[in-house]
Order: structure tokens, then C-alpha cells, then sequence
């Protein structure tokens, strides 16, 4: 197939040069001087494995691969087996309430996860509340912290990301095939695992590849129950932060590792997908299964139990954040005491969340749409090595991506150290292959023939795209763009490493109050970061409704 981009391609070249510099100048260069770091001895100037060899040597390095890999694995599985079930549930039977679950299930995302691991000591830790009532009864009690903990969180928080994509794929389940099964004398069940499952495949391995990425590269969630176990992305944090001088050589090495990882993971889910079929033609959309009574009450059950079970830590966290503190100890009296604690010093963590979230996430809209729309409508090799590298930061932790802006950038021509555009740009580049892939979505959805139609006309297509395109994108675009919002505003990995004084963020100010054991403070910036990001998300998406453009 010979490759090649239309007449009157200016346009699309422009936006790909840009694309190029931009992804080039603040991913590929932080990344390689990250790379180029693993590599280098102690003096920082000589080529030398010491690092990677330390790493490998090293049984307590080992053990953080091996608890991350692990981790990473059973969630996976976890949300999979998980939220397999629930999409087939949602999408096939007459659930009570279905449109008020799939807007619950989706809460997890958008939430910040170590909100949650906080909620989940408060309720279950060594002096919280449930396990001080458990003892109280006579009743044995079990920890929150180490594996059991970090897998349970995890899952809770990382099922939606296999759930929503998996009903789009069993409502697109034609049902002749199934009905051809059943006919064969299957099952029902045996229809479902043998049938519809290896058709929904690529849906649920997109999810679970989003799981296992999230988690290993998640940093909040780690540092509030992992304790003394070894996470990469702990690790890796915490060797950039010690490490003296020009030289993180260690803290390269876990760092390339976890980018590694995520790379193999990809490119596994990659090779089983290109060597199989999962395409049919779906001529009939599958009907809602008729079940008794019992079977209803028992997947509404289950249904609304993980959905409760997985909310329940924010709801919690809300109820404690109004609650009296001495110290680290909670009093049962109602009071307001945490929020001014939290206030008390300075107002601008908040402004800085607010402010910065906000041009981080215009920004991913304004860069990611026209790559999106290049992608979309000219294919040729440029476009192809463009859509390779939007999807790189996708696989790259931000604790990596942190320690190689502050590698590339703290000296030289282009100083951003300090400043308030490095932490942007970091949310920036780490929430691009949403924007990307949200409004490729969309433009598939739009006929290219009303731009051919308009470019025929002697309109250009930059006039096409900004004139015709982006309106007719519009309620995706903004219901993209808050999404983005609500995913940055309790964006750490990243934001822990590149913050300074005056640029604190709500997150870096709940990070520091569980690290100094205030936990009333705590527990207030985790309830201003939850009103933060839901009133916002449900004002923008009634309005989308309310004008036919809802996305969300």
C-alpha cells in the first residue's frame, strides 16, 4: 500500500510538526535523559551498568519489582473478574436503577485513589473506626496495610476501567451467534464463557491493560498502605529525592523499569490481538435475558454491592472530615475545626489546583484535538509514527515523567524548575492520548464528506477544521476537556516530585498532612478535592444533557 497525504496537506503537516516538537521537547527528551542517567557511574560521566546491577543485587530493589508486578497482576485480574460479570449484568438484564450504576461505577475514576486508601484506614486501620468497634465486640480484626490492602483499593478503584468498556462491547454482540449456540444444545453460561467472552476480548484486555498500568505506576495509594513493602513507584520517588547531586543514577534505573514493564505489557496485548479475529457482523442487537425473581435480586445484589462498597470510602471521608480531632485521634462531635485548620494558613494550594487543573486541561484539548483530527482523517507514515508517539505518556508513570522534566529542565537554555509551567506541562502530556483517542472517537462519528465538501468550496482545511469541525465536536470536546480536569486536579505522582513551595497543590497538602499525622487536615483536603471534582463534573454533564451533547 503506498502511503501518501492529499493535496492541500499543509494543515495537517503543520499540526504534526507541532505535535513532533512538542511531544519531542517534553516526552522523548525528559525520558532519555532519564534513560541516559541509569547509565552513567557515580561521577555521572562514564558509561557503567553499576546502577541496574545494584538494582538486580539488591533483594529489597527485587522485591519492589516483584510486589508491583504482582500487585499489578492480581488487580488485573481482580477487576476483571469483577467487571466482566457486572458489563454482562448491566447490558442483559433489567437491573433496578441501571442509569443511576453506570453513573456510580464510573465515580472511581475520576476520584482520587489515595483518598480512598486514606478512607480505607480511617474505616479499617489500626485505630479505625470499624476495627475499634470489632474489638470492642470481642470480634478478630484484620490490616488494611500490605498486600490484602493495596490489592482490595486498587480493585475498587480500577474495575470501571474493564466495566464500561466491556458493556459497550456486549451490547455490539450480535445475537445470532449466540442463539446458534444455544440451539447446539449450550448452555446459557457455557454460551456466555465459551461465546460472547472471546468476542468481548479486545474490550476487556484494553481495560485490564489500563488496570494494570494504572496501578503500577499509581504513587498515592502505595504510600498510604504499603508501609514498609517496596513499590517501584515508591522507590523510584524516594531514591530521586535522596540521591545527591547530578547523578539519580538508581532512581533511573526503577524509573526505566517501570516504564519498561508498562511497554511489555502493551506490546503482549498488542501481539494476542493482531493474531486473532474477534470481528462479527452484528445483525441484531442481543435481548434482555428473562430471569426469576431470584436471579434479579441476585445480580441486582451484587450489581449494587461493588458499586456501594466501592463509593463507600469517599462518602466516609466526607462524614470524617466533619468530625473533631485531637492529633491524629477522631472525637464523635461535629465539627468544622478540620476545614480551618486546613485554611488557616494560606487559601492558594486551592487557587493552584483550581488555576493550573484549568490550563492543563484546556491545553490537552487545544493540542490533542487537531492530532486527533490528523489522525483521523490523513493516514500516511507521518500520521502513523504521530498516533505511536500521542500514546506514549499513556505507558510512562508520572513519577517517572517528573524526574525527567526536573533532569531535562533544572539547568541549561530552558529552566522550569520552581515554576508553576513544569507541573502544567507534566498533567499536560500525561492526559494528551486521552484527548487524543476522545476526539478520535468523535470524528468518527462526524462524515468526512461535509469537510471534503467544504474544502471543494475553496475553504482551506484549517478554515474546515476550526470553522466547521471543532463546533460540530463541541460536546465532546468540553465533556472530554472536564474529564481531564477532574483526572488533574488529583493528579500526585507527578505533582509530588515537581512541586515547590508557593505551587502546592490540595494534593501535595493532604500528602504532607499524612505525612506529619494531621490526619483532621487530611481528611478536609480530601472532602474540598471530592466537592471539587464531582459538582463541576455533574454541572457540565447536566448541561451537555440538557443540549443533547452529553458524552460523559
Amino acid at each position: 500500500m503506498k502511503w501518501r497525504l492529499p493535496p492541500r496537506s499543509g494543515f495537517p503537516l503543520t499540526v504534526a510538526a507541532f505535535a513532533f516538537v512538542f511531544l519531542g521537547l517534553f516526552l522523548a527528551y525528559p525520558l532519555w535523559k532519564v534513560l541516559a542517567s541509569s547509565f552513567l557511574d557515580a561521577t555521572g560521566t562514564h558509561f557503567s551498568l553499576d546502577a541496574y546491577v545494584k538494582v538486580l543485587s539488591t533483594g529489597y530493589y527485587r522485591s519492589a519489582v516483584t510486589n508491583s508486578l504482582l500487585i499489578g497482576g492480581l488487580v488485573t485480574l481482580a477487576s476483571i473478574a469483577i467487571g466482566l460479570p457486572m458489563a454482562f449484568l448491566l447490558a442483559r438484564m433489567a437491573i433496578p436503577g441501571r442509569s443511576v450504576l453506570l453513573a456510580l461505577s464510573a465515580l472511581p475514576l475520576v476520584l482520587p485513589s489515595f483518598i480512598g486508601a486514606y478512607a480505607w484506614v480511617l474505616l479499617f486501620g489500626r485505630a479505625g473506626i470499624v476495627t475499634q468497634w470489632l474489638q470492642g465486640l470481642g470480634l478478630p480484626t484484620t490490616t488494611i496495610y500490605g498486600m490484602p490492602g493495596l490489592v482490595l483499593v486498587f480493585t475498587l478503584h480500577s474495575f470501571p476501567y474493564v466495566l464500561l468498556p466491556a458493556i459497550a462491547a456486549v451490547r455490539a454482540v450480535d445475537a445470532s451467534i449466540e442463539e446458534a449456540g444455544q440451539n447446539l444444545g449450550a448452555s446459557r453460561w457455557r454460551v456466555f464463557l465459551t461465546v460472547t467472552v472471546p468476542v468481548i476480548m479486545p474490550a476487556v484486555l484494553a481495560g485490564g491493560l489500563l488496570v494494570f498500568i494504572e496501578t503500577l505506576e499509581n504513587f498515592g495509594v502505595p504510600f498510604v498502605l504499603a508501609e514498609d513493602m517496596p513499590i517501584l513507584a515508591i522507590e523510584a520517588y524516594k531514591l530521586f529525592v535522596g540521591e545527591v547531586g547530578a547523578n539519580p543514577a538508581m532512581a533511573g534505573s526503577l524509573a526505566m523499569m517501570l516504564v519498561g514493564i508498562a511497554a511489555v505489557a502493551l506490546l503482549v496485548q498488542r501481539y494476542y490481538l493482531a493474531r486473532r479475529r474477534f470481528a462479527t457482523v452484528a445483525r441484531s442487537a442481543p435481548p434482555i435475558l428473562r430471569t426469576g425473581p431470584l436471579g434479579r435480586w441476585a445480580a441486582s445484589t451484587f450489581v449494587w454491592g461493588v458499586v456501594l462498597l466501592a463509593i463507600l470510602p469517599f462518602v466516609a471521608i466526607v462524614v470524617v472530615s466533619l468530625m473533631k480531632f485531637r492529633g491524629p485521634v477522631m472525637q464523635a462531635e461535629f465539627s468544622l475545626g478540620n476545614f480551618t485548620q486546613l485554611f488557616a494558613r494560606s487559601q492558594r494550594p486551592l487557587y493552584n489546583t483550581l488555576g493550573l487543573a484549568t490550563v492543563a486541561a484546556v491545553g490537552a484539548s487545544m493540542i490533542g484535538i487537531p492530532i486527533a483530527y490528523v489522525l483521523t482523517r490523513y493516514r500516511s507514515p507521518i500520521s502513523h509514527a504521530l498516533d505511536v508517539l500521542a500514546m506514549v505518556p499513556f505507558a510512562v508513570a508520572g513519577t517517572v515523567l517528573g524526574i525527567g522534566l526536573i533532569l531535562a529542565f533544572n539547568s541549561g537554555w530552558l529552566v522550569l524548575t520552581g515554576g508553576w509551567l513544569i507541573l502544567v506541562l507534566a498533567w499536560l502530556v500525561r492526559k494528551l492520548p486521552f484527548s487524543v483517542r476522545s476526539g478520535s472517537a468523535i470524528l468518527h462519528q462526524i462524515d468526512p464528506s461535509l469537510e471534503e465538501a467544504s474544502i471543494n468550496l475553496g475553504r482551506s482545511p484549517s478554515w474546515t477544521f476550526f470553522r466547521l469541525t471543532v463546533p460540530l465536536m463541541m460536546g465532546g470536546i468540553v465533556g472530554g476537556t472536564v474529564l481531564a480536569w477532574v483526572t488533574i486536579v488529583s493528579e500526585l505522582s507527578s505533582t509530588v516530585v515537581l512541586y515547590s513551595g508557593p505551587w502546592s497543590t490540595m494534593t501535595v497538602v493532604m500528602f504532607r498532612a499524612l505525612e506529619g499525622q494531621g490526619a483532621g487536615a487530611a481528611a478536609a483536603a480530601a472532602t474540598v478535592l471530592i466537592v471539587v471534582t464531582v459538582v463541576p463534573l455533574a454541572l457540565v454533564y447536566r448541561l451537555l444533557r440538557r443540549n443533547n451533547l452529553a458524552v460523559l
